[in-house]
């Protein structure tokens, strides 16, 4: 019991330095970007991976479409969960909302923000997602996004995932396990 303790006490005792040092606080109540209109998150993030690395313009230019989650939240403690609010888009205009949530086992300790974009390459893979049935398999990865990192990669299985990081104290954005609820536009 003593050693589940000392994790759970380190947790809670870190939780409240990840505002100070990243901006990212899991107990603020953020704008809610299913909002119709509310997408300032969404463009802004779609700034800032395009200004650490322009040859992203390229996947924006030939993907059918693309989801994008301004902030996901990820926590954990041995048991680990992650949650965002985003947008979809095909051929640059927004179709809906999505949301995206993931729980995850094993050696974890802190807590992250990242913003996330995946692509989708072909109207069967956008309609695949949009379907309320896709998610990502346990050995799915993203390319973590960094100057030049875009001209290397490319699609796996119809998909290209993009992460970056926000802030925290967990250096580690994996995918595997994460599930989407897509909602279409009114």
């Amino acid at each position: 019991m003593k050693n589940l303790l000392r994790p759970l006490l380190l947790l809670i005792c870190l939780l409240p330095a990840l505002p100070a040092q990243s901006g990212w606080n899991p107990l603020a109540k953020e704008k809610d970007a299913d909002q119709p209109g509310d997408d300032a998150g969404v463009h802004e993030a779609i700034a800032a991976f395009k200004n650490r690395d322009p040859s992203m313009q390229v996947f924006f230019d030939q993907a059918h479409g693309y989801a994008v989650f301004p902030t996901v939240g990820k926590g954990g403690m041995g048991i680990g969960g992650a949650y965002g609010k985003g947008r979809v888009f095909r051929q640059g205009g927004a179709i809906g909302s999505v949301t995206l949530t993931q729980v995850t086992l094993g050696f974890q300790l802190g807590g992250q923000a990242y913003r996330e974009i995946i692509f989708f390459k072909d109207k069967a893979m956008l309609d695949d997602f949009t379907s309320g049935n896709f998610e990502f398999s346990a050995q799915a990865s993203a390319v973590a996004a960094t100057a030049g990192a875009s001209a290397d990669a490319d699609y796996n299985n119809g998909v290209a995932v993009f992460t970056l990081a926000k802030g925290g104290l967990m250096y580690e954005a994996s995918i595997g396990g994460q599930k989407f609820s897509f909602t279409p536009a009114q």
